[in-house]
């Protein structure tokens, strides 16, 4: 099932005045509505159970309370990692963790593919090969997307620089930007403060914004021009990256495939250079 925050996000726009106001709570409250009954819900929007009985059916759920553990399972992977590695485990054998481990991972994709349209996509490839200058940004577990991105899109068109967020040289360069440069930036929960002001600084000096991110709630969306969700939840307590892995992966796949005229001479003049320089063991 989808993120529920993102689905009410998304139909919002359908709902009748009063359940758009429940919505609102819901979206402004969703630690507490996680914890409260329909009745304690209705109470404090103002409004009736059946209002929210309808708004939940209306979202594709049997009832408040399938609802209700959708919204759960978001914050057990948003909560702090102890707590977060104690929920995952109380039901874990070491002689299945193997497996769950996998089927994690493999719905962590499907429900990462559920979550992005062939538009937004396009529409993603089309910003990377109109910008004039590339930066890839990410700390911790986003780090590793970020190189990953800035490898292989700097092979294919050799205008794509990483940024550690976390240093400082960036607000140096940032005052430069503009409406040619374009910022990949990846974070996910507890998102990282200085992701966040580096991606801020980008947009508010004109620079288009892509963030990969895990959904529609988080800090960067404001700054975006195009979001990538994605689900990184674990069977432990990190966030994983399996699934941004996938999308920088499609990235540069998709790049490659779809824009031939762009890579195909660039990629012919490394292989040749590496094929003069012995570079290769075999």
């Amino acid at each position: 099932m989808e993120n529920p925050i993102i689905q009410l996000k998304n139909k919002i726009s359908e709902l009748t005045e009063t359940q758009r106001k429940v919505a609102d709570y819901i979206i402004k409250n969703p630690v507490d509505v996680a914890f409260l009954t329909v009745d304690q819900l209705a109470g404090l929007v103002g409004t009736s159970t059946t209002t929210i009985m309808r708004l939940t059916f209306s979202l594709g759920y049997s009832g408040y309370s399938e609802f209700q553990k959708g919204l759960q399972e978001i914050l057990r992977n948003r909560a702090d990692p102890n707590t977060r590695l104690a929920a995952n485990l109380k039901d874990t054998t070491g002689s299945d963790l193997w497996v769950r481990c996998a089927e994690n991972h493999i719905n962590n994709i499907q429900s990462t593919v559920e979550m992005n349209s062939s538009d937004s996509l396009q529409n993603i490839l089309e910003m990377i090969i109109s910008a004039k200058h590339i930066y890839c940004t990410g700390v911790r577990s986003g780090l590793p997307v970020a190189q990953s991105l800035t490898y292989g899109l700097n092979r294919l068109l050799g205008n794509c620089d990483l940024v550690h967020a976390d240093h400082f040289e960036w607000t140096e360069r940032v005052h430069d930007f503009d409406s040619s440069v374009l910022v990949i930036a990846t974070s996910f929960p507890r998102y990282a403060r200085k992701v966040f002001e580096f991606v801020k600084a980008a947009k508010e000096n004109k620079a288009n914004v892509i963030s990969i991110t895990d959904s529609y709630s988080s800090p960067l969306v404001k700054f975006s021009d195009a979001v990538l969700p994605c689900n990184v939840s674990s069977v432990a307590f990190h966030n994983s990256i399996i699934a941004p892995m996938f999308i920088a992966d499609y990235i540069i796949s998709a790049v490659v495939i779809h824009y031939p005229e762009k890579t195909k001479h660039r990629l012919d003049k490394l292989d040749t250079i590496l094929k003069e320089t012995n570079y290769h063991l075999t």
